[in-house]
């Protein structure tokens, strides 16, 4: 994907002690009205990234381009950047309309135009007639609304949501996902979103930027970033895996630790002899009954140890000649594939994806 740069990092460092740097060398191009996520683990750099944006940490080194203009020695209030914390940060002692007035009242907007953009920033969350509350009255879904309109209210040319939705419950963090990817569609405001949940990233972005000690592993959309990490890491951190080492043979076939001889994946397999991890996903495994034909397939038996039931989907956990394999099939298969606490299963090619490794 190729992206015209709208608001962009030029290796971004940050070091708090001089000798181990929190961020490394960041560079990302944003495009103008991007859903751009940074996920990662706790510590990986992603927050600080933003904060630095933001302009609430200054950085090592390097530069930060907002339409062309470095804001390495702009203020945070004029940076023209919306900010939502987790904690959301209302102000107890002021009413829903103070609060989503307040960045304005710190502008100096006129009365009247304070007075029409908050009712409109509120009409954008759903949150009319709520005008005169304070957060003590409000459930959390409802603050966060209060705190995304507040960001939105002075119509900031980038919006940055730091885990937003780490305090709610399971539903409500659901429902707020949407609420936040109409609201972008609604504005089309340029938004950078932090979160360690990669079932958020991968729901609510353009794109995915996957940050790991302090660097970004790789920069994708959501289906290129499942589909084809580009690093183990990536593929560990972003949905469920099975991985092994292997070789390239001659012909694109792989030589795989524990399995032997298997159809690599056209095109994608490396030069022989080159070292590589093979990627699997669960749900790639088929389970196979001892009727049904397996041309076109790399066929084993796995060695059950155990099952979870989802309800939806069933995930079998076991070995095949001694390497561990996970097996993610619709719940209403799962019974009767099984025979004496084994069960036969494969792949084809084109569900085996290739990381090359050092």
């Amino acid at each position: 994907m190729t992206v015209d740069g709208y608001l962009c990092l030029r290796n971004l460092v940050k070091s708090y002690d001089g000798r181990v740097n929190a961020v490394d060398g960041v560079s990302i191009d944003i495009a103008r009205g991007e859903f751009l996520t940074f996920l990662g683990p706790s510590g990986s750099g992603k927050t600080t990234t933003l904060l630095m944006i933001a302009g609430f940490e200054s950085a090592t080194s390097g530069d930060i381009e907002l339409g062309g203009r470095s804001l390495a020695r702009i203020k945070p209030y004029k940076r023209s950047i919306g900010m939502v914390f987790q904690n959301y940060a209302l102000f107890p002692h002021m009413t829903v309309a103070r609060n989503v007035a307040f960045p304005l009242r710190m502008r100096k907007f006129p009365k009247d135009e304070i007075a029409l953009r908050v009712a409109r920033a509120l009409s954008l969350v759903v949150l009319d007639g709520y005008a005169d509350r304070h957060p003590r009255e409000l459930s959390g879904g409802q603050q966060q609304r209060v705190a995304l309109a507040r960001a939105l209210v002075f119509e900031p040319a980038v919006m940055l949501l730091d885990e937003p939705l780490g305090a709610l419950d399971k539903n409500l963090r659901e429902q707020m996902q949407v609420e936040i990817r109409r609201i972008h569609g609604e504005i089309g405001i340029t938004t950078i979103y932090v979160t360690h949940d990669q079932t958020e990233a991968m729901t609510m972005s353009d794109r995915i930027a996957v940050f790991n000690r302090g660097r970004i592993e790789q920069i994708a959309s959501p289906i290129e970033m499942y589909t084809r990490p580009a690093t183990q890491f990536v593929g560990k951190f972003i949905g469920d895996s099975n991985f092994f080492d292997g070789f390239v043979q001659p012909a694109g076939r792989l030589l795989v630790d524990g399995l032997g001889e298997i159809r690599g994946p056209a095109g994608n397999a490396g030069s022989p002899g080159e070292k590589v991890h093979v990627l699997i996903r669960p749900e790639n495994v088929r389970m196979i009954a001892d009727s049904e034909p397996v041309d076109g397939l790399d066929v084993f038996d796995l060695i059950v140890e155990g099952a979870v039931n989802y309800g939806d989907n069933v995930l079998f956990m076991g070995q095949v000649n001694g390497r561990p394999l996970r097996v993610r099939t619709p719940g209403a298969r799962s019974g009767a594939l099984a025979r004496d606490g084994r069960l036969r299963v494969g792949w084809r090619p084109e569900d085996v994806h290739v990381i090359r490794r050092d």
